[in-house]
């Protein structure tokens, strides 16, 4: 290149370290033009913004509801029904010489005339039941007398006859063959061996009489 050249560039070539002309700056951007943006700037102000929202209120974060229904019963288990009673209901009009009102009946009865004792309320015998117009029960005196006296306690509908009855002491049986819903046979010991008397106590609607005896 011929010297006259060169010098002419190197007039015009600006020296190194001083401004460039017009007033741009030393880095070679021009005024007015943003300068094109590192990576690393980017990449750290999108963790910024991340964090950002992290921490706010508003999360999109899905969150699980909470389950509000009251939780299921445990299933019941089966009551097992007792099996029906095979047994027959108590028959009302039964014989029963356990009942109270026979018990009731002798705390009432005169002491035995014999002894001066009062009477046993367990019965010797009879057919006490609340069905039937007339029923007896036989008692003895509550004594430990070889042999005590006995006596008929009689009954209507099961209620105790305490007053308006023949004589009913010295009846130490009752003869459950001749007895009938109205009428009541009882044994009376005649003191003859294997001879007894058997009177029988009728129910006439109103009181109690005597219908008939016999002796065998």
């Amino acid at each position: 290149m011929p010297r006259s050249t060169r010098v002419a560039e190197a007039r015009v070539r600006p020296p190194v370290g001083r401004a460039s002309p017009a007033g741009r700056p030393a880095d070679g951007t021009v005024p007015g033009v943003l300068g094109v943006v590192k990576p690393s700037v980017v990449i750290a102000a999108l963790a910024a913004a991340l964090l950002a929202g992290c921490g706010s209120g508003d999360s999109t974060v899905a969150k699980t509801p909470a389950n509000t229904s009251p939780a299921a019963a445990p299933p019941q288990a089966p009551v097992a029904e007792s099996p029906a009673s095979s047994s027959p209901p108590a028959d009302p009009c039964a014989v029963d010489l356990a009942a109270p009102a026979i018990a009731q009946a002798v705390s009432e009865l005169p002491r035995d005339p014999r002894s001066g004792q009062p009477w046993s309320p367990e019965p010797l015998a009879g057919n006490y039941n609340t069905c039937a117009d007339i029923s007896a029960v036989i008692v003895k005196a509550n004594t430990n007398s070889e042999h005590p006296g006995t006596r008929a306690v009689l009954f209507h509908r099961g209620e105790f006859l305490a007053q308006s009855v023949p004589d009913t002491y010295g009846f130490s049986g009752i003869d459950l063959a001749q007895c009938t819903p109205d009428t009541v046979a009882l044994r009376n010991a005649s003191g003859i061996p294997g001879i007894a008397g058997v009177v029988k106590f009728h129910w006439n609607g109103t009181g109690v009489e005597i219908v008939g005896n016999t002796t065998r």
